[in-house]
């Protein structure tokens, strides 16, 4: 369980992973080493995994994404996620209960390379059925 100050600390580093540990004090209204101390223990534990970046709103207006739904062959589900390990427009993979087992968030540079790559998806050995969505915009992201 988190305390309200690490759920504080965690919001600012969402909001940039690369403020220093001087300005998430100022933020915070505590001393530099308090901050540091909490990241430090925030990763001991396991609660900050790594950092990462966060791409401009500008940058993805140009890239093209999309939902991709898939059932899957049981036996050849790890097959299925290693081949999606590999696919570098690949941004995040979920296993979900229901009518699919997967969901596959996507992003091309085109609709059309969009098109290839669903393609790429649905052929993957183990893949028995794909359904696309192409995202049209983002209401919320936190």
């Amino acid at each position: 369980m988190l305390t309200a100050a690490e759920q504080a600390l965690l919001a600012l580093l969402r909001e940039n992973a690369r403020a220093s540990t001087a300005e998430l004090a100022r933020r915070l209204g505590v001393s530099r080493t308090t901050v540091q101390s909490r990241i430090e223990r925030l990763e001991a534990r396991g609660v900050i995994a790594g950092y990462g970046v966060r791409l401009s709103r500008d940058y993805e207006k140009g890239l093209v994404r999309a939902h991709v739904l898939l059932t899957v062959t049981p036996k050849l589900a790890d097959r299925v996620v290693r081949g999606l390990r590999a696919l570098p427009s690949v941004e995040t993979l979920h296993s979900v209960s229901g009518n699919f087992d997967m969901i596959v968030i996507v992003e091309s540079p085109s609709i059309g390379d969009l098109d290839a790559l669903i393609d790429r998806i649905g052929a993957m050995e183990g893949v028995e059925r794909t359904l696309s969505s192409i995202i049209l915009s983002t209401r919320i992201d936190r």
